[in-house]
C-alpha cells in the first residue's frame, strides 16, 4: 500500500492558528486570483493549504520572522539544532534557553541559533503558546510534555514550498505588507481577534497592542484595498462589535464554528463562533 506523502503544515504551534478553520474558509475563497498577501501570517497554516505561486507574507513578531525565513533557507541545520536542544529538554534547560532574551545571549545568536531557540521553546513551552512581555521577552512557563516534538516533515515540505515559491518575507507592519497589492490580488487578514467578552483583554502575542482603534484601522485598509479592486478575506471573533464595525455594504459577513485547543483551562476548549468577512462574493 502507498503512503500518501503529507503536504506543508505549520512548523509552529500559534495562537489563533486557523488549522481549524481551513474548511470553512476554503469555502470563501475567490475563485481565482493573481498574487496573494497575508499580513498576520502567524503559522501559515492558509498560505500552506493554499499554496500560492505567488505570494507575500508577513508579521510583527521579529523571532516568527526569522524562524520562516530559516525554514526557506536552512532546515536542515535548523532540524539538527532542535533536535539538540530536544535531547536535552527539562525544566531547567528550558528555563536557560528562554533566558537567553534577558542576558544578551539572543543578541549573539546567529539566525538559525534563534529559528532553533524560538522553535524549541514553542514545542516546550505551556499549551505551545509565544507570549511576550512589555519588553518583549518570552515568559511562558515550562509545559507538561513526554518529549519535545521536533517539527522535522514540516519543516522540510515547509522549506519545499517556499524554496519552490516566489514568497516574500517581510516583518513589520501589516500596512506596509499590502502596499504593492494591486487588483486581482488576494489579502486575507488574521488579526489579534476581538476579545469575547468585556472582562478579556487583547494578550501581547508581540510588544505592540492591537486594540479597537486597529481594528477601526484594519477595516478602513479593507475598505481601501477593495476599492483598488483587491480581493479582501478578513478573519475574527464573532462578536457584537464586528457588526458595528463592519456595516459597509462592501463587506459580507460569514458566521462560522471553528474548534480552538489553546486554553489553560480545558473546559474552555472546544468550538467558538468565529466570522469571515469578504469584500466580494454574495452574503
Amino acid at each position: 500500500m502507498k503512503v500518501q506523502k503529507q503536504g506543508p503544515t505549520p512548523f509552529v504551534k500559534w495562537v489563533g492558528g486557523k488549522r481549524q478553520l481551513l474548511t470553512e474558509l476554503e469555502k470563501y475563497y475567490p475563485q481565482d486570483f493573481h498574487r496573494y498577501f497575508e499580513p498576520f501570517i502567524g503559522g501559515g497554516a492558509n498560505l500552506l493549504n493554499l499554496l500560492p505561486k505567488n505570494a507575500v507574507i508577513n508579521d510583527f513578531n521579529e523571532e516568527l520572522v526569522n524562524a520562516w525565513q530559516v525554514v526557506r533557507d536552512q532546515p536542515d541545520e535548523l532540524i539538527n539544532l532542535i533536535e539538540n536542544h530536544a535531547s536535552n529538554d527539562n525544566k531547567e534547560y528550558y528555563l536557560d534557553i528562554r533566558l537567553a532574551d534577558r542576558d544578551g545571549r539572543l543578541s549573539q545568536m546567529s539566525p538559525v541559533e534563534r529559528a532553533a531557540r524560538f522553535i524549541y521553546l514553542n514545542k516546550a513551552g505551556f499549551n505551545g503558546l509565544w507570549r511576550v512581555n512589555s519588553k518583549g521577552q518570552n515568559n511562558v512557563p515550562y509545559g507538561a510534555h513526554k518529549a519535545v516534538n521536533v517539527p522535522v516533515d514540516a519543516i522540510r515540505n515547509d522549506h519545499q514550498y517556499l524554496a519552490s515559491n516566489n514568497v516574500k518575507i517581510l516583518q513589520g507592519d501589516y500596512r506596509d505588507a499590502v502596499v504593492e497589492a494591486k487588483e486581482n490580488d488576494f489579502v486575507y487578514f488574521d488579526p489579534p481577534y476581538i476579545p469575547v467578552n468585556q472582562t478579556a483583554a487583547f494578550t501581547s502575542y508581540t510588544k505592540n497592542g492591537f486594540g479597537l482603534a486597529q481594528q477601526e484601522e484594519l477595516r478602513d485598509l479593507a475598505l481601501e484595498l477593495a476599492s483598488r479592486g483587491v480581493k479582501v478575506m478578513l478573519s475574527n471573533s464573532d462578536v457584537p462589535l464586528i457588526e458595528q464595525l463592519y456595516t459597509d455594504q462592501q463587506f459580507h459577513i460569514h458566521h462560522v464554528q471553528a474548534r480552538r485547543s489553546v486554553n489553560s483551562k480545558g473546559d474552555k476548549r472546544g468550538k467558538v463562533g468565529e466570522v469571515i468577512i469578504t469584500t466580494y462574493g454574495e452574503k
